[in-house]
């Protein structure tokens, strides 16, 4: 049950984000006098449709995106002073500025797309990703701040009975001949919380872990609050090989995936899991470095969808890192909202954040400067925005439209590709699916 309210809640966020996205197209549009003929959320056959005022509003059957039509998106003929077309590059464009042509009305052309100014083509354009943009923020907001993140607490959660080789693997038992862990003979017990270490207050696990850590073999007296009474005790760490953290509590890796370790003070005791409600500055860090990490992977996808393509024919496993599709996203939900022994806000975050990464995504994808994609027509906007101010730096009359049709073509092509990248995910995250744990 839990699998399917967290794939519902998935796909509900999803339709929720595109037709959020074309929102953010369609209001500006609206607000610079384009008359816009037609808001679908879905691609395929209609499955409900309305028509309010000019705008056919409507959901269609396959939920893979949306789009809104704004009449007059390629400039006319007469505009451009189009000639007779040669050759399939100059008809396919040919007929894309007549189909564009028949939807604006007698006396209309002044409400036509291409008739907007360059920035006002740049807001229509960049409304609907920075809809995703702010769908992301807000959802980070409400993971991070309003409900929290779990977090390593300075309660005791476990106690080590003996000191255990830094590469051995986990749960391994206490031999004989094991030395006595340095938590265990100073009486450290689970559920003590640590007030203070060495004469220091402290605030944070990784606060206290570093101190230990420092503090190497030395003596050092501790503070514990145990059943709401202080008890004060005295502790001597070993020097032991463990591995190296980041100041997140992350185990640092070299470049080859080893897990770096260093001789450092020792105590052997776990931390509590603690959720905990972050800053808003917290957040919009999160958000800042998630952007970046998501432009990286887009950057690299003609890479990252070989390395798929090669890791599923020689029958591998999908690591974590590996880029997953509408499906994969969904089954994260599902595993997410599936987790009995995680507490129900943990989980609810977890699904947030999910969703936030999502809406990054879409952010950072529809800007890639290919059209169809919304990057592509902010770059044929800059284009036509940057003659005209040429022309107009020596002392020309008003330039001609850029014909944006002429990109069409290439439209399709990068259409057709980016479809077939598409259908590839969703069957690999069918049959060699990434999975969380």
């Amino acid at each position: 049950m839990e699998t399917f309210v967290g794939v519902l809640v998935f796909v509900v966020v999803l339709l929720g984000s595109i037709a959020l996205h074309e929102v953010g197209h369609m209001v500006p549009a609206k607000r610079f006098g384009v008359r816009v003929s037609q808001y679908m959320v879905g691609f395929g056959p209609t499955l409900w449709s309305r028509t309010k005022g000019e705008t056919e509003y409507g959901v269609k059957a396959l939920p893979l995106g949306g789009y809104v039509r704004l009449i007059g998106m390629y400039p006319t003929d007469e505009a451009v002073g189009a000639r007779e077309p040669r050759g399939w590059w100059q008809r396919v464009a040919a007929d894309a500025r007549a189909a564009s042509a028949s939807e604006i009305r007698p006396g209309e052309d002044h409400r036509a797309f291409y008739r907007l100014s360059t920035p006002k083509k740049l807001v229509v354009m960049l409304g609907g990703p920075v809809m995703n943009l702010v769908i992301a923020v807000v959802l980070l907001l409400v993971a991070y701040v309003g409900i929290g993140v779990p977090v390593a607490g300075t309660t005791v959660a476990s106690v080590s009975e003996c000191i255990v080789a830094a590469d051995a693997p986990a749960g391994t038992a206490c031999a004989d001949d094991d030395p006595l862990a340095p938590a265990a003979a100073a009486g450290l017990r689970p559920g003590d919380r640590i007030v203070s270490y060495d004469g220091v207050e402290v605030t944070s696990w990784p606060q206290v872990s570093g101190m230990i850590r420092d503090s190497g073999d030395r003596t050092v007296p501790l503070v514990v609050e145990r059943d709401g009474q202080e008890v004060s005790l005295t502790v001597t760490p070993v020097v032991a090989e463990r591995p190296v953290v980041d100041d997140d509590g992350t185990v640092v890796t070299d470049g080859s995936g080893e897990v770096v370790t260093r001789e450092v003070g020792f105590l052997g005791v776990g931390p509590s899991t603690e959720v905990q409600r972050q800053s808003v500055g917290k957040a919009l860090s999160v958000a800042a470095s998630s952007t970046w990490q998501t432009v990286q992977v887009v950057v690299t996808l003609p890479q990252r969808v070989a390395d798929l393509v090669s890791t599923t024919v020689s029958g591998g496993d999908r690591d974590a890192t590996s880029i997953v599709g509408p499906v994969g996203v969904g089954r994260f939900a599902g595993e997410i909202a599936a987790m009995d022994s995680t507490p129900v806000a943990v989980r609810a975050a977890g699904l947030l954040s999910t969703l936030a990464m999502l809406n990054l995504a879409l952010f950072v994808f529809n800007l890639l400067p290919l059209p169809p994609l919304d990057g592509g027509h902010v770059v044929a906007a800059l284009w036509e925005g940057g003659r005209r101010q040429v022309a107009r730096l020596r002392g020309r009359v008003r330039t001609r439209p850029s014909d944006s049709a002429l990109l069409v073509p290439l439209a399709y092509t990068v259409f057709v590709v980016l479809g077939g990248v598409g259908l590839l995910l969703v069957y690999l995250d069918i049959v060699n699916p990434v999975r969380l744990g």
